[in-house]
């Protein structure tokens, strides 16, 4: 199936907390690397004023590990990057978000897919279009029409970051 993650930083040595996740994130078996767009910074969602911009970006992998396993796998890489989980949509080491894996629906209080914020959310589907032109966000269709009704003003390409893939 294809799994597509995004991860973001807004404390600490961003750009490097971002490069150790997906290094990280293919430790174990069952991910099989498929590409990463490119790095942009973006304005804070939500969450308490005086905020640190975010490092943000996409991970898309092919995986045949179950949903609940790759959310374990995902908190699990915040852990080792010292996230911490003190207030909602507050500043950040490490947010690793399962965006989708393959058609799968879920509403459950642990693990909603696809996420259910991502369609109108520029930091993620920016990103997510250059590494995926082609891609669609299951019952919500393909990311360049959803990005067509979106502000991208905020989300700004770091030309002068590029992720490396996994080791």
């Amino acid at each position: 199936m294809k799994c597509v993650l995004s991860l973001g930083s807004n404390l600490g040595r961003r750009f490097e907390t971002l490069q150790g996740a997906i290094d990280t994130l293919f430790d174990a078996p069952g991910l099989e690397f498929v590409a990463v767009s490119p790095v942009y910074e973006t304005a804070p969602v939500g969450g308490p004023g005086g905020q640190r911009p975010y490092l943000n970006a996409i991970v898309i992998v092919e995986t045949s590990l179950p949903p609940r396993t790759l959310l374990e796998r995902a908190q699990s890489v915040e852990n080792a990057f010292g996230r911490e989980r003190l207030e909602r949509w507050g500043p950040r080491t490490l947010d690793v978000d399962l965006i989708m894996v393959g058609d799968v629906v879920c509403d459950d209080p642990d693990l909603t897919l696809p996420h259910p914020r991502a369609h109108e959310r520029a930091f993620v589907l920016v990103p997510w279009a250059e590494a995926d032109p082609e891609g669609r966000l299951p019952g919500h269709g393909q990311i360049s029409e959803l990005l067509a009704g979106l502000d991208q003003q905020g989300v700004s390409l770091r030309g002068d970051l590029k992720l490396q893939r996994p080791d």
